[in-house]
């Protein structure tokens, strides 16, 4: 089921389109942005130059944790460069990271990213410090059904194992 933040962000707003400007629209605690590249499972940087880490969820490491290049593989494909996108705050939960990375969801034609990447086995719910936002009861509803059904390194990491307050555990690569 695709999340739209209708009240938020708009529903339909992200689409490829690599014409125009990032805006801001913060008053909404949304902004539009574009896609320059993706880091890693769960980060990736506007053509704004601006990081983003996504909020309560955490991906394998690209190195030395099972599943970490597929993760990489399953943001880029969710988030091609180019694409333009809503960044999303959650005002009960903190705004940046200790790395200075903005801390959001990611909607992408009405679809929350953060959501669909748990969903399909490549992140798992990650509640810093306890603290559970907006999406929390979608992030876990979508972890159990992903590992009752195996989907991604519920299914080909062994060692895989769910605590939402150290992230993703999947074990050596």
């Amino acid at each position: 089921m695709a999340v739209c933040v209708l009240a938020l962000a708009g529903c339909g707003r992200g689409s490829s389109d690599t014409s125009g400007s990032e805006t801001t629209t913060s008053a909404r605690g949304s902004e539009s942005a574009v896609i320059a590249s993706v880091g890693d499972g769960d980060s990736l940087r506007t053509t704004s130059g601006r990081r983003v880490r996504l909020l309560q969820i955490d991906a394998p490491e690209l190195h030395g944790d099972c599943f970490g290049k597929a993760a990489l593989s399953a943001l880029r494909q969710l988030t091609p460069t180019g694409t333009r996108v809503t960044l999303v705050r959650d005002p009960d939960l903190d705004q940046t990271d200790r790395y200075g990375r903005l801390l959001r969801y990611v909607i992408v034609n009405g679809t929350n990213v953060n959501v669909a990447l748990v969903r399909g086995g490549t992140a798992s719910p990650y509640f810093f410090r306890n603290e559970r936002g907006r999406y929390a009861d979608e992030l876990l509803e979508a972890v159990e059904k992903a590992r009752a059904e195996k989907l991604g390194y519920w299914g080909a990491c062994p060692k895989a194992k769910l605590n939402t307050g150290l992230g993703s555990i999947t074990g050596p690569g």
